[in-house]
């Protein structure tokens, strides 16, 4: 059976609901999953989400943002991201997103690697989960959009050298074409094609295989970060990752000898490169990091998410160093987007980490990759609701 929708957008992360959101209510839309709605990435994100402080801190923030990224990045496109981010916080905290305070109730920040001062918002250890379940549960509460779980993607519907819709393969098995005037992809990265990563198993890049069989540009397949610092394991299955806000507030990384040997601030390449020499230099399959300069009170309110996981793996982070090594982490690369995240073809749209819009060159800031999401995700909301209107008007 053939089903017909304004727009059908492939993933719920916090870039397809984000999208979605932006989408006039009265549009017929579609968001799927693959999985279950709350296994996406967007919900693992622990460190928080940039935010621009004020005019005085713009040029430090977009210099951090390209010297992480070797200066590889689209200049254009940082510029969007920052000058976006207040308005992109305003909207959150309005659908009820609970960031870290002060006293006086303004804004708490945290910083990490990289970032030459705290411009970080943060929920505890959790702030993707505190983001994507507000986004999520404003979806279900809009009329006009249907959520579908255990659905895949499994081709694009092209007609005249336009993507009319998606071939989707519901849970049963069964193949039903879903047509729509726009399709958004939105179905997060590649962590499932590696053996040791911090991604969920089941993003395969699988959007990335569809859009080269129809020669739609794709940019930097080959720009993969690897997060300095997951928790050790010798368990198969997704690695747990310790927030770069621990280094930020404060951890270090020791030697089987208990010796420091990295500025642990250094953008993420650097300091898993550091990581990977010192264990081949001792022969060991991973390092230490303490988080003893961190007093245990914060560690509590701060990171209790990670206190918790820790302490059931054996360690308890406010007395021990815990196990830590590199695994895979985001993908930079992805289907080249322009400005309004629009692919090379046509009523095709692409957000959040399936997309490459050149914001994080060859090496992601830390926490940029939830705002460059939310940001561009809603210009792709923005661009098609213009066109369709443009459309209607020409009409």
């Amino acid at each position: 059976m053939e089903q017909s929708y304004q727009a059908v957008i492939v993933g719920t992360g916090v870039a397809g609901l984000f999208c979605s959101l932006h989408l006039p209510r009265h549009w017929p839309v579609l968001l799927i999953t693959k999985s279950d709605l709350e296994s996406s990435d967007s919900f693992l994100a622990q460190g928080g989400i940039c935010m621009l402080r004020d005019e005085s801190d713009y040029a430090g923030y977009f210099e951090d943002t390209m010297k992480a990224g070797h200066y590889e990045n689209r200049a254009e496109s940082v510029e969007l991201m920052i000058r976006n981010s207040q308005s992109v916080i305003r909207t959150l905290v309005g659908l009820g997103v609970d960031f870290a305070r002060e006293a006086d109730g303004s804004f708490r920040f945290t910083r990490e690697g990289a970032h030459s001062r705290p411009r970080i918002l943060f929920h505890q250890d959790v702030t993707g989960q505190e983001i994507t379940s507000k986004l999520l549960a404003e979806a279900k509460r809009r009329p006009n959009l249907t959520l579908l779980e255990y659905t895949a993607m499994v081709d694009l519907l092209v007609e005249n050298g336009q993507c009319s819709g998606i071939l989707a393969q519901y849970a049963d098995g069964s193949l039903h074409p879903i047509r729509a005037e726009y399709t958004i992809l939105a179905s997060g990265g590649i962590g499932g094609r590696y053996v040791h990563s911090t991604n969920f198993p089941h993003l395969t890049g699988d959007a990335l295989d569809i859009a080269a069989r129809y020669g739609i540009r794709l940019e930097h397949l080959d720009y993969v970060q690897f997060h300095p610092t997951t928790l050790y394991s010798t368990k198969p299955g997704r690695r747990f990752l310790i927030s770069e806000s621990v280094r930020g507030e404060g951890a270090v990384l020791y030697n089987h000898n208990m010796e420091r040997f990295v500025n642990e601030l250094l953008p993420r390449d650097l300091v898993t490169a550091a990581i990977r020499k010192e264990m081949e230099r001792e022969k060991v399959p991973f390092v230490w990091l303490s988080m003893a300069p961190i007093p245990k009170e914060d560690i509590l309110s701060h990171f209790p998410n990670i206190y918790r996981h820790c302490l059931e793996e054996g360690y308890d982070v406010t007395r021990q160093c815990i196990p830590v090594v590199p695994a895979q982490h985001y993908f930079m690369g992805g289907i080249w987007v322009d400005r309004d995240s629009k692919t090379s073809m046509d009523r095709l749209f692409a957000v959040g980490e399936t997309s490459c819009n050149g914001v994080h060159g060859a090496n992601r800031l830390a926490s940029n990759s939830l705002l460059e999401s939310l940001v561009f995700a809603r210009r792709a909301a923005n661009a098609i609701t213009s066109s369709v209107q443009k459309e209607r008007t020409s009409a």
